[in-house]
């Protein structure tokens, strides 16, 4: 017998940004093909109310998403983007409560239209408290999952913790990104004996070695990336908390002199990364690459003699393992499940979020290189098709009771 899923999903892939939340996407679409489970994604897009709408700033940003459709078929899955109100930096505590009030009426629909037997929550905040309202309203029972900063910033927050504890109380099941993330949900005061630990997918089959050389050669021609001297790529929004800003402080020490980065992703801090770059006069090795097609990340893994991401926190970040399994080896704080990742000197080495650490840890693994099938089989153990049977497993447990 087929069950019924409604998943709540602040992060998702939509028209006008394909890229956004794309690692939830694939989650959710590998669970779809399997069969036993029918999906249907509520994505509901928070949009600045009238007149702030009106502002430049908060214009450029979420005015393009007013063209989302409120409803798409995207890879066998129906997604609704519902609108909701929320004003940005100031109504985190308020926005559970908006979500709820502005999917319920189309999720009472749905379930009058099919019953569902599962309703769902891929992040933890401000998804799960709304997922566990509307869970309720529906009357069916509810899990919810954790992926890093849901736990991290919002649970230092009274009002967002109050919300997630009490989300947590009334769940079927919890799932955690990492050990680390379900150690920390535990000392929130989240029930420990309800976390399972969900790693995330991978497709292996389109993030594998490739020759080093060749791929070069392809960023050569393609985005004019010069092929003299060791390249290390770093893939992420351009915001502080993913640290380019170290990154780049390290190509300015000793022993990177011929080292070039590569930074794959856009966000509000580019302008201050390229005068950091000018400043450090480090400018002509950095190269920022902005939105890479999917496609073409795993050429610029492959290319590269690492991977580095210093970021603040992390949950088990999936570029973590694209990197790996592309056969390049990876330089990480020690943060939510890098030790759970770096589990052998082949997939790279775990580094302070400094500088010189960092530069340290790149300089060794590129001066003595690990073959790119021994980096890629620190990856092997993770597939979207492995993260869909669990997750069906632990979803069948909880809707069947």
């Amino acid at each position: 017998m087929t069950l019924r899923l409604l998943s709540l999903s602040t992060l998702y892939p939509a028209s006008v940004r394909p890229g956004f939340g794309r690692f939830v996407a694939r989650q959710m679409e590998a669970l779809a093909v399997r069969g036993d489970w029918d999906v249907t994604v509520i994505n509901p897009i928070g949009l600045p109310p009238f007149p702030l709408s009106l502002l430049p700033p908060l214009r450029r940003t979420y005015g393009p998403l007013r063209a989302i459709p409120t409803m798409e078929r995207r890879s066998g899955v129906t997604v609704h983007h519902p609108r909701f109100p929320l004003v940005p930096g100031l109504s985190g505590r308020l926005n559970p409560a908006a979500i709820v009030h502005a999917v319920l009426p189309l999720a009472r629909r749905l379930h009058a239209e099919q019953p569902f037997d599962l309703v769902d929550a891929q992040f933890f905040y401000p998804d799960g408290p709304a997922a566990a309202r509307i869970a309720a309203a529906l009357g069916v029972p509810y899990a919810i999952k954790a992926r890093g900063s849901d736990i991290h910033l919002w649970g230092t927050r009274p009002s967002a913790l109050r919300q997630i504890r009490q989300a947590a109380q009334g769940a079927g099941a919890l799932l955690s990104v990492s050990d680390a993330l379900a150690h920390d949900m535990a000392l929130l005061g989240l029930p420990a004996e309800r976390i399972t630990v969900h790693y995330t997918g991978l497709d292996h089959g389109r993030f594998h070695p490739r020759p080093r050389a060749a791929s070069r050669a392809i960023l050569a021609e393609r985005l004019n990336l010069p092929t003299d001297g060791p390249l290390v790529a770093c893939v992420g929004a351009l915001i502080g908390i993913k640290g380019q800003e170290l990154a780049i402080r390290a190509l300015a020490e000793p022993g990177l002199e011929r080292v070039r980065l590569a930074l794959a992703g856009e966000g509000p801090d580019r302008k201050a990364l390229q005068a950091l770059a000018s400043e450090l006069d480090v400018a002509h090795r950095v190269h920022f690459l902005g939105s890479l097609g999917h496609d073409f990340v795993p050429v610029l893994m492959a290319g590269a003699s690492a991977m580095v991401l210093p970021s603040e926190r992390e949950g088990l970040a999936n570029v973590w393992i694209e990197a790996l399994a592309c056969g390049t080896p990876v330089v990480i704080p020690d943060i939510g499940g890098a030790r759970e990742v770096i589990a052998s000197p082949a997939a790279g080495r775990i580094a302070a979020r400094e500088p010189a650490a960092i530069a340290r840890a790149l300089a060794g693994l590129i001066a003595q290189p690990s073959a790119p099938e021994a980096v890629a089989a620190c990856a092997a153990r993770f597939s979207w098709e492995a993260n869909a049977a669990a997750m069906a497993e632990i979803y069948t447990r909880v809707a069947k009771g």
